[in-house]
């Protein structure tokens, strides 16, 4: 299992850390998902394909690299 860190940008409260959250959560292969508003990132445990996640990211209306 690895961590992949993304960074976010877009996120500005606790409803944005949710959204990006559950959108990670939903793709195949992540066991876990933390979004941090302050430090503008997304950690990500499992083994989903870092574009799925950036993708999913971006779909729920965030940037992500």
């Amino acid at each position: 299992m690895q961590t992949t860190t993304l960074s976010v940008e877009g996120m500005m409260c606790s409803h944005c850390k949710q959204r990006v959250e559950q959108a990670l959560k939903a793709v195949p292969g992540v066991t876990d998902a933390a979004a941090d508003v302050e430090k503008k990132t997304a950690t990500v445990t499992g083994d989903a394909d870092r574009a799925a996640l950036i993708a999913a990211v971006e779909q729920a209306g965030y940037k992500a690299k």
